[in-house]
């Protein structure tokens, strides 16, 4: 899985094994050629794969542990969970760093109250936004000139930024306690390359044969969403990322029956409000 590209069919042989481009996987992947004209086998390639792995292990060297929040659907809370999953490691005196990973869609640093803020660049790499003195983020939205402005990206790009997110933000000196890692739904470019990131730079660094030391699923009640909830499942059986657990979102609402408001289409077609 650590050799495959990020859109490589299932069963992947690998771009460096000798059947590259040749296995019966390899049948209509984008990389087939690729692979079978040996350009992801040469000593060039290989290079800067080392160089790249070293660079990953360097950067999140003092990151001691790695958690991904994910979910197959959109919409069911994953950045909610993500960010008080780290304003409550954080309220314990944890270092943690908070990384949106939502390229298309960031939404974390309005949800830690640092909307609006900008990272800066100095020697060491991206200086992160601070939410509280233990808690930094680092989001897309830190370096749109708008924040309306729409993020229009292929996968490639998308993971290209993924990576600097990884090598060059400095979380500090002393490094984290916790990354936690909000992701976007589904299992696409975005899930396998962080992935793979991260087994490059920390797969020896856990028990498992995962460089992430877990993942935080998110639900909804209806089928709709557990359907998509049971394809991320497989995703992370498929990627050998331990499952820490599973939330069920928005599974239910109480209040006071007084405290309920009703809206109703009155004959000039506003809207009346009662209480009763």
């Amino acid at each position: 899985m650590s050799e495959a590209p990020s859109n490589a069919n299932d069963g992947c042989v690998g771009p460096t094994s000798q059947d590259a481009g040749k296995a019966s996987a390899c049948a209509g992947c984008p990389n087939q050629s690729a692979c079978s004209s040996g350009a992801f086998s040469s000593p060039a390639a290989v290079a800067a794969k080392e160089k790249e792995k070293s660079e990953l292990k360097n950067a999140l060297s003092n990151v001691s542990h790695v958690i991904l929040v994910l979910s197959g659907k959109g919409g069911v809370g994953k950045s909610t969970v993500s960010v008080q999953v780290a304003q409550s490691l954080s309220s314990r005196g944890y270092s943690v760093g908070l990384l949106d990973v939502d390229i298309c869609g960031p939404s974390i640093p309005r949800m830690s109250g640092v909307v609006g803020r900008e990272v800066h660049q100095s020697q060491s790499g991206w200086e992160p936004v601070y939410a509280n003195a233990n808690l930094a983020v680092m989001s897309i939205s830190f370096l749109l000139e708008e924040g309306d402005a729409a993020v229009v990206w292929r996968g490639p790009r998308k993971n290209g930024l993924i990576k600097q997110f990884l090598t060059e933000t400095d979380w500090g000196v002393g490094g984290l306690d916790y990354l936690i890692i909000d992701t976007p739904p589904g299992t696409s470019d975005e899930h396998i390359s962080i992935v793979q990131y991260l087994n490059d730079a920390r797969s020896m660094a856990t028990d498992n044969t995962s460089g992430a030391s877990g993942a935080i699923v998110v639900t909804t009640p209806e089928e709709v969403s557990m359907a998509d909830v049971r394809k991320e499942l497989n995703f992370c059986k498929k990627t050998s990322v331990p499952v820490l657990g599973i939330v069920e979102n928005m599974s239910g609402l109480q209040m006071k029956v007084s405290d309920l408001k009703f809206f109703r289409t009155n004959a000039n077609g506003g809207v009346d409000t009662t209480s009763d």
